[in-house]
């Protein structure tokens, strides 16, 4: 393992060029336009995995954009461990936002910026360093090693589940090992262990059959955007409790001893308000910043819009409003019911002056899984020895819903093994990945491998 450990060091520089050329890539699925750059992408990582001397690489294709399965097998008596990680990317918009073209990356201030540099391609890059390191010290790895890499994670994954169905024999391991999540603060190093589950739907209401003029309308119309605006301000009460009717019904309390926990944590509500550029956080009554976004569920508008937006003036009555709302979730909340849930809410406050449509977008589950597991204690290990530190065990607001389909389809838990920070900019102008954390992470990944083979 030492000799692996020093490799990736000697030969981090090289890491970060070859990094940056993935990161060239506009791997955008949800971008119909760049589905060949998509294909590219996968093509590049594919070859890659290949030049590393990994067994078995191969493209396999799903309605959709490819997936990449490799796997490197050295012991049918070692553990496997299965790496799951995506190479499609968020679109960049609003390019006017970065200081840097996205797809140009960039390294500055020992950060390196680029759309997808920590969301997922750095990441999932570290575990190609890390076989990388073995594999060039000592001609394989300690453990079997599979690989699935998709390519529309950032679409909702709408493929993955099927493709673990009809793969359920060739996926078998005794862990998932997925490096998409956050360290709890700069050199903190932490592990996640629950994850929030997504309801996201778009709703639209409908008024008039067109467009109408405002001076020979206005008064008698029923305007969609001002009752579009009342119901979503009518989602919450005035304690920041979601007002769905039903919303709660299956959220399981936080106890004493989680409640516990999460005030030890090293989390400073001031510096997080600050951060975030607001005066004041706005919790549901009674939890705090971190409960409220980690471990209890949340309603949000992402998005509204109708009659017109650009410059100058045009007073119509506009005939549609629209709005993106998102939900996420805790365990025992299903995506079903709470989007059942928002489209009854709406359906019924509806005016009878316009019809309502609620249409669900993508959604995914929940999880929280075992703390205890020989591989979380493999994983902890090998961020103690990077770190200097016992990581902390922690719950993320974000959803990766792959994991709950991993223990549903082919019964493995997962390690979230991240190594991003919330302050990544992941989905926003300015994404970036710290060099430090990105040989930390290829660090940890060897010493995961070693530890977690028994060897």
């Amino acid at each position: 393992m030492e000799n692996a450990l020093q490799y990736s060091r000697d030969n981090f520089d090289r890491s970060v060029t070859e990094l940056i050329d993935f990161l060239k890539i506009p791997s955008i699925s949800t971008n119909p336009e760049s589905a060949p750059d998509v294909r590219r992408a996968a093509e590049w990582m594919a070859d890659h995995l290949r030049s590393l001397g990994i067994q078995k690489v191969e493209l396999m294709e799903t309605p959709g954009h490819p997936i990449i399965y490799a796997e490197h097998l050295v012991d049918a008596s070692a553990p496997t461990i299965l790496v799951y990680g995506h190479y499609d990317v968020q679109p960049p918009d609003p390019l006017e936002l970065w200081d840097s073209p996205p797809f140009e990356p960039i390294v500055k201030n020992g950060n390196l910026y680029a759309r997808g540099s920590c969301d997922d391609k750095g990441q999932v890059f570290m575990h190609a360093k890390a076989a990388e390191a073995f594999m060039q010290t000592s001609g394989t790895l300690p453990l079997n090693v599979k690989y699935i890499i998709e390519g529309e994670e950032e679409n909702g994954s709408v493929n993955l589940p099927a493709f673990l169905n009809e793969h359920k024999d060739l996926l078998a391991a005794d862990v998932v090992v997925v490096s998409d999540t956050a360290l709890f603060g700069d050199g903190v190093p932490a592990i996640t262990y629950g994850l929030r589950g997504l309801s996201y739907v778009e709703v639209t209401l409908t008024g008039p059959d067109r467009d109408l003029h405002s001076g020979i309308y206005g008064g008698a119309i029923h305007n969609p955007i001002n009752e579009l605006a009342r119901l979503i301000a009518g989602l919450h009460d005035d304690d920041h409790n979601v007002s769905i009717p039903g919303f709660y019904d299956n959220v399981v309390p936080l106890s004493d001893d989680e409640r516990s926990t999460f005030a030890s944590l090293p989390f400073n509500d001031q510096e997080w308000i600050e951060d975030v550029g607001v005066s004041k956080a706005r919790t549901a009554k009674g939890y705090s910043v971190l409960e409220a976004t980690t471990a209890r569920p949340a309603l949000d508008c992402n998005g509204i819009w109708g009659g017109y937006i650009n410059d100058g003036a045009k007073t119509v009555l506009p005939s549609k409003a629209s709005a993106k709302i998102s939900a996420r979730l805790v365990p025992n909340q299903t995506p079903d019911e709470i989007t059942d849930k928002i489209r009854a809410y709406f359906e019924h406050n509806c005016p009878e002056t316009m019809t309502v449509s609620v249409k669900d977008l993508h959604g995914g589950h929940g999880i929280v899984v075992n703390t205890d597991s020989p591989a979380m204690s493999a994983a902890s290990q090998a961020m103690e020895a990077v770190f200097g530190e016992k990581p902390y065990f922690t719950r993320t607001g974000g959803s990766i819903p792959v994991v709950a389909d991993f223990k549903k389809i082919l019964g493995l838990d997962t390690v979230l093994f991240g190594f991003g920070l919330d302050s990544d900019a992941i989905h926003s102008p300015n994404e970036r990945f710290g060099l430090d954390r990105f040989q930390a992470g290829i660090e940890s990944i060897i010493r995961f491998m070693q530890i977690y083979s028994g060897k």
